[in-house]
C-alpha cells in the first residue's frame, strides 16, 4: 500500500515527504541508539540518513537541470539558399486566378509546468497534518481502558469515630490514609503485575489484640487477581531489635534484618491463618487452619526504634510470593507519605 502511494504522488509531493520521513526517523533513531549504547539502532539510523541524503541529492540535481534548461527557438520555416539559381524562363500561360496561399498551423501552446515549490510546501503540510493526527489520535480517540474494569478506591470513613488510642497518640495514622497511601497507580507494577488492576481495597482504624484497646492498629488491604497487600501501623513500645529476638523462637522463617529509608527493618516469612464461616442453619464456623505463605516487611516507625513498626505483608492465594525488592519498593513508596508519631 505504502508502495503504490509513493509511486502514485508527483514527484515535487514524493521526494520531500521522504526527505522529511528519513531525516526525522534518522536523527531520533541515532540519538536513541547514542543514548542506549545500541550499535544496530545506529546502523538502522544511518540508512535512514543515508537515504535521506540521496533523495536530498535527486532533488538538487533535477532544480538544477530546471534552471539551466534552454529555451526552444522558434521554428523559422525552410531556409532558402543565398546564391539563386537562374531558372528557365517559362512560356507564357493563360493567366488563372491565384490559389490562397497556405496558412502555417500555429505552434501549440506549450504546457504550463507544475510549480516545484508549491509543490514542495504542500507536501511538507500533508506530513505535518498527519504528524498531528498522530500525535492527537489518543487524546481524540476514545481509550482502549474504557472496556475495562475500574481499580477499586478506598472507602470513606469520615463518620466512624476513631477509638481513644488514637487520641493518645499524636500522629497516628487511620485506615484510610493507609488506604490511600497504599492503593496507589503504581502498586501493581511494585508487585510485579502491571497489568493488574485492584479488585478490592479497603482501611480500618482498629486496635492491637490482647491490649483492650489502649494500642492503635489501623490497616489497609488492597487485593489484586495475583497478590493481596496488607499494611498496618502498630503504635505500641516493642522496637524492632526486640521483634528480632523474639522471631528465635516463634515460626517465622527466612529472617533477614536491613535498614529501610534509614530506619531498622526485618523480613521474614509466615503463614497466614484460614477461617471459615458457616452461615447455614447451623451457624457454627470450621476451624482454624494454616493459610498461605506471607512475606513481610517490618520496618520501625522512626530512625530511633523508639517502639511501634510498620509492617507490609503480601501473600497470594497460589502460594507463590513476589521478589523482596517488591517489598521494599512498596515501603520506599508508601512509608514517606505517612508521618512519624510525635513523642
Amino acid at each position: 500500500m505504502l508502495g503504490l502511494l509513493l509511486r502514485v504522488l508527483p514527484f515535487w509531493v514524493r521526494e520531500p515527504l521522504l526527505i522529511v520521513v528519513g531525516s526525522v526517523f534518522g536523527v531520533r533513531i541515532m540519538y536513541l541508539a547514542f543514548v542506549d549504547g545500541e550499535w544496530v539502532a545506529a546502523v538502522i539510523g544511518a540508512a535512514f540518513l543515508v537515504f535521506t541524503a540521496v533523495r536530498v541529492h535527486t532533488v538538487v540535481r533535477v532544480l538544477r537541470a530546471r534552471r539551466n534548461r534552454p529555451s526552444a527557438a522558434p521554428a523559422d520555416g525552410a531556409g532558402t539558399d543565398s546564391a539563386a539559381q537562374p531558372q528557365p524562363q517559362p512560356q507564357p500561360q493563360p493567366q488563372a486566378a491565384p490559389a490562397p496561399a497556405a496558412r502555417r498551423p500555429a505552434p501549440a501552446a506549450q504546457e504550463k509546468e507544475p510549480n516545484a515549490w508549491g509543490q514542495a510546501l504542500a507536501a511538507v503540510a500533508v506530513f505535518a497534518a498527519l504528524a498531528a493526527a498522530v500525535w492527537l489520535g489518543p487524546q481524540l480517540l476514545p481509550s482502549e481502558d474504557v472496556g475495562r474494569p475500574r481499580a477499586a478506591s478506598c472507602a470513606s470513613a469520615e463518620d466512624e469515630e476513631l477509638p481513644s488510642a488514637y487520641t493518645k497518640k499524636p500522629g497516628a495514622v487511620t485506615g484510610e490514609e493507609l488506604c490511600e497511601a497504599l492503593n496507589r497507580p503504581g502498586l501493581a507494577r511494585l508487585l510485579g503485575t502491571p497489568a493488574e488492576t485492584a479488585t478490592t481495597a479497603y482501611g480500618t482504624s482498629g486496635t492491637a489484640p490482647l491490649t483492650d484497646g489502649k494500642v492503635a492498629q489501623p490497616e489497609a488491604q488492597v487485593q489484586f487477581d495475583t497478590y493481596t497487600v496488607n499494611v498496618s501501623a502498630t503504635y505500641n513500645e516493642l522496637t524492632t531489635a526486640q521483634s528480632v529476638k523474639l522471631m528465635e523462637f516463634g515460626d517465622e522463617t527466612d529472617v533477614r534484618t536491613l535498614s529501610v529509608l534509614g530506619r531498622p527493618a526485618v523480613l521474614f516469612s509466615d503463614h497466614t491463618m484460614r477461617i471459615e464461616f458457616d452461615l447455614g442453619s447451623g451457624g457454627s464456623g470450621g476451624p482454624v487452619e494454616q493459610g498461605p505463605l506471607a512475606r513481610t516487611l517490618s520496618v520501625a516507625l522512626d530512625g530511633k526504634d523508639r517502639g511501634g513498626s510498620y509492617d507490609i505483608t503480601v501473600w497470594s492465594t497460589s502460594g507463590t510470593l513476589p521478589e523482596d525488592s517488591a517489598l521494599l519498593g512498596i515501603a520506599e513508596a508508601v512509608l514517606p507519605e505517612l508521618p512519624e508519631p510525635t513523642v
